[in-house]
């Protein structure tokens, strides 16, 4: 995988819990993922289709996850807040979306964030992208962006229009 698309999943990571967290970012070296161990208790889920397939995971544990997303909403939360997985999905769609912004070329659409609340789940990840895990570090703790992507061009205009019926 390109540096460059990791990059600017970094950059968003730092950008988005900077300005709406107001939670400064360091970064720890990233790391090829091996297997699919546990990675945590909360996981915000991107996933990208286009002329890039994967998906970003952002991995918390319960106490770093409440803390991020109370500074986020602003209210103070836990994981049994009726608000906290929209919270957590909100964070992730923002990261992809900055990171997609800076992909010059590419047509990628963003899936809907899904979260997994569960503790030490696993989220089995494919067995065609390979998984760069970056440790990210804040003042509310310590969590874990995973990023997948295959790069790859569509054969059609992502905005081609479908007809149906029979042709007359």
């Amino acid at each position: 995988m390109d540096v460059r698309y990791i990059n600017a999943f970094v950059k968003s990571v730092g950008n988005a819990l900077g300005t709406m967290c107001r939670l400064p970012v360091t970064f720890g070296k990233p790391e090829l993922k091996s297997g699919d161990e546990p990675s945590g208790d909360v996981s915000g889920i991107i996933g990208f289709s286009g002329d890039a397939a994967g998906s970003v995971i952002l991995h918390f544990s319960f106490d770093v996850a409440a803390k991020i997303a109370s500074q986020f909403a602003g209210v103070e939360m836990t994981e049994t807040h009726p608000d906290f997985a929209d919270a957590i999905g909100e964070l992730a769609n923002m990261i992809a979306g900055g990171a997609k912004s800076q992909f010059e070329g590419l047509r990628i659409d963003i899936s809907l964030p899904s979260v997994v609340i569960g503790p030490k789940h696993n989220v089995s990840r494919s067995k065609d992208a390979p998984r760069i895990v970056v440790p990210c570090r804040t003042d509310a703790g310590t969590f874990h962006a995973e990023i997948g992507m295959l790069i790859g061009k569509r054969s059609e205009p992502a905005n081609k229009k479908v007809t149906v019926g029979a042709a007359t």
